[in-house]
């Protein structure tokens, strides 16, 4: 039975803005996502050195970037002189890194809803739990639909829960690690985000009988997406935006 709290979010969720489609995490991959009609994207958030909340998903620059080492040991002045885009492609070069801010401002201006996972550099999961609670909470207070935070650092998902405890919140899942349905209780979850192998009925039971939402990453074939539809899941994190039509 799926729960009967009201979920404001579409089934289809664009991973880190558009997929593959367009330099991750970055405001042109959001654009492509919403160009193909995505109403709502994925993206990973971590703390600069001097505490700017800002995208990306390594914890180094190196893939995705022209700069070297740990991306949290740069300040935001650093970081955003980045070029976030050649690697992608020719099209995107110089794409920047985007701020948490600005991502959340064009999010907000287009109707496009977030699902925000907190990805903090190693040993920083407290202060960017905290950080991105506080900073949704302010960017969105006046916004219809809130962003959804998740994260798989059960550290820093409760950090945010506590800096921002009227946001919803996420588990992140790549095992069914001990503990954690009931950090999941702890933290006060409305969803459960589950690499997509690992959901059967029994599991989409428990779920949506402690209340929750079942969502799933990262889905790019339609064999998986038809299952998980099957099954009675709720959303999905999708790198294939040109093969998935949101509105399906």
């Amino acid at each position: 039975m799926t729960p009967t709290t009201p979920w404001p979010y579409p089934f289809w969720i664009a991973h880190r803005g558009a997929g593959k489609l367009a330099p991750e995490n970055t405001l042109a991959a959001f654009r492509l996502g919403a160009q193909h009609g995505y109403r709502m994207a994925e993206c990973d958030v971590k703390l600069s050195a001097d505490g700017v909340p800002f995208l990306l998903h390594d914890a180094t620059l190196q893939r995705t970037t022209n700069g070297q080492g740990l991306a949290g040991e740069r300040p935001w002045g650093e970081l955003a002189q980045l070029d976030a885009g050649s690697w992608h492609s020719r099209a995107y070069a110089g794409e920047p890194l985007p701020t948490f801010d600005n991502a959340a401002r064009f999010c907000i201006a287009n109707g496009l809803q977030l699902d925000v996972e907190i990805k903090p550099t190693p040993g920083q999961e407290l202060p960017t739990g905290r950080a991105v609670g506080q900073a949704a909470a302010r960017l969105w207070q006046r916004a219809a639909v809130p962003p959804l935070l998740t994260s798989f650092q059960a550290d820093a998902l409760a950090a945010a829960a506590d800096a921002a405890p009227e946001l919803p919140r996420g588990l992140l899942l790549d095992t069914l690690w001990e503990g954690w349905h009931a950090h999941a209780t702890q933290v006060g979850v409305r969803a459960i985000v589950c690499n997509h192998a690992l959901w059967d009925a029994a599991l989409v039971d428990q779920v949506h009988a402690a209340g929750w939402r079942a969502l799933s990453y990262t889905v790019n074939d339609e064999w998986a997406a038809q299952r998980l539809v099957a099954l009675g899941t709720d959303g999905v994190v999708t790198d294939r935006v040109d093969l998935f039509a949101p509105a399906a």
